[in-house]
């Protein structure tokens, strides 16, 4: 009988010896902040270079004339030119503010939206087919109605914007509480959480993958509807992105039409960072995130 207990023990020692040396192999598999930095990089890196090579050999094949397509590093001289000057911050700054506030609204009206929709039986049957069809609407395909709604004003654009991102988002929070399993909704009414605390504490939380998914979503259709907008109402700001890239293509400037393209795909790549660097946080705190492959 003691010999057993002792083979018991002995064995326990060395299962908990194996855990302990996957542990150690597991921190081993650590690397350092700088380097998971840098392997998230060098793809991105990697891909512009690519870009950049096929651009410049395609303009090395004659394909179109210098003055229609212009080799990268005349466009990069272009860009540190304006870089150094007031037009292009002036024309981010507007342009960044009409997003800013058209986005905020839309998400606030997506959330709202989204959310009675998906509490109301009513509501779904009578307009949650209405909110997929509003989102698969091009943008620009509401431009002459807010023209004619609200002229060649801020407000048109604003109106765009709204109707371009809402929907998104809707959706997004629809489907995220739509995809909560109704075992979490029972154990959150054992625990005493009835109305709003049930949506605060229970369904908001898993949800918010997708919620945050449609956010992202609603960002990139409200940036789409607002470079629309500012292409056809260029007339109302004489700085933003949009009225440079009109202003561009009627002086027939390749290389200052160029540059303010790479400046509004800049800005969706941090936007883009951004929501990835969020998406990592939720997906870190839910533990579904390889702490080690970060």
């Amino acid at each position: 009988m003691a010999s057993d207990t002792l083979t018991s023990s002995a064995r326990t020692d060395a299962e908990i010896t194996g855990l302990d040396a996957l542990e150690i192999a597991g921190r081993d598999k650590e690397v350092s902040r700088g380097a998971r930095i840098w392997a998230a990089t060098w793809p991105k890196l990697a891909a512009l270079a690519i870009a950049i090579a096929a651009w410049q050999i395609v303009v090395w094949t004659g394909w179109k004339p210098p003055y229609s397509l212009p080799p990268p590093l005349e466009v990069g001289r272009e860009l540190v030119a304006q870089a150094q000057g007031p037009q292009l911050w002036d024309g981010l700054v507007t342009t960044l503010q009409r997003a800013a506030l058209g986005y905020v609204f839309s998400v606030a009206v997506g959330l709202l939206l989204g959310l009675a929709v998906a509490r109301s039986t009513v509501l779904r049957a009578a307009i949650g087919s209405m909110i997929t069809a509003l989102q698969t609407m091009p943008s620009i395909a509401w431009f002459p109605l807010a023209i004619l709604l609200f002229e060649l004003s801020e407000k048109a654009i604003f109106f765009v914007v709204v109707l371009g991102a809402a929907p998104s988002i809707a959706n997004g929070v629809i489907s995220g509480v739509d995809y909560v399993p109704p075992l979490l909704k029972r154990a959150g009414r054992n625990l005493g959480a009835r109305g709003l605390n049930l949506y605060r504490y229970v369904i908001a939380p898993a949800a918010l993958p997708a919620i945050v998914a449609g956010l992202k979503q609603g960002w990139a259709f409200s940036w789409r509807s607002l470079m629309a907008g500012e292409l056809l109402v260029s007339g109302i700001s004489q700085t933003s992105l949009g009225a440079q890239l009109t202003y561009s293509r009627e002086l027939s400037d390749a290389p200052w039409l160029l540059s303010t393209m790479i400046v509004i795909l800049v800005v969706g790549l941090v936007v883009d960072a951004a929501f990835g660097a969020a998406d990592k946080a939720i997906r870190r705190r839910w533990g579904v995130l390889d702490q080690a492959g970060q």
